[in-house]
């Protein structure tokens, strides 16, 4: 079954994200925005997708405040972990923000919050997770 990592810090996101995954999308869900067990999880090979809020704000990594771009960048620099897909999930929807974020980061795929329409969301998603 399909596994999607949700890194995501508010916990009202978080639910959201993970109902439509699993009643909708029919996907298994975990959810942390610990950094440590984010690039455990994905060198693991458990996961097949990573939806990575861009502002995290408890996210710490080696003593220093970290972002989802910062994890993203992590994860994509990791041979092992460089070809798991991650899409950007943010509320930071002004125009450019979308090319700058993928391109800083190197993620896979940008979603904008809120999500609406949940099957383009879920789809979205496979379509990655189905190239990789």
């Amino acid at each position: 079954m399909t596994t999607v990592l949700i890194v995501e810090d508010d916990p009202i996101n978080l639910r959201v994200f993970s109902k439509i995954l699993t009643k909708k999308g029919g996907l298994q869900v975990e959810g942390t925005e610990n950094v440590e067990k984010v690039l455990q999880l994905a060198e693991s090979g458990d996961i097949d997708a990573i939806l990575m809020d861009v502002s995290l704000a408890n996210s710490i990594y080696q003593g220093k405040p970290v972002d989802g771009i910062e994890i993203t960048q992590m994860l994509k620099s990791n041979p092992q972990t460089a070809s798991l897909p991650v899409i950007l999930v943010t509320a930071h929807a002004m125009q450019g923000n979308r090319e700058s974020f993928l391109k800083q980061s190197g993620a896979d795929g940008y979603i904008s919050k809120p999500i609406v329409d949940h099957q383009h969301f879920i789809d979205s998603i496979m379509s990655l997770v189905n190239r990789s």
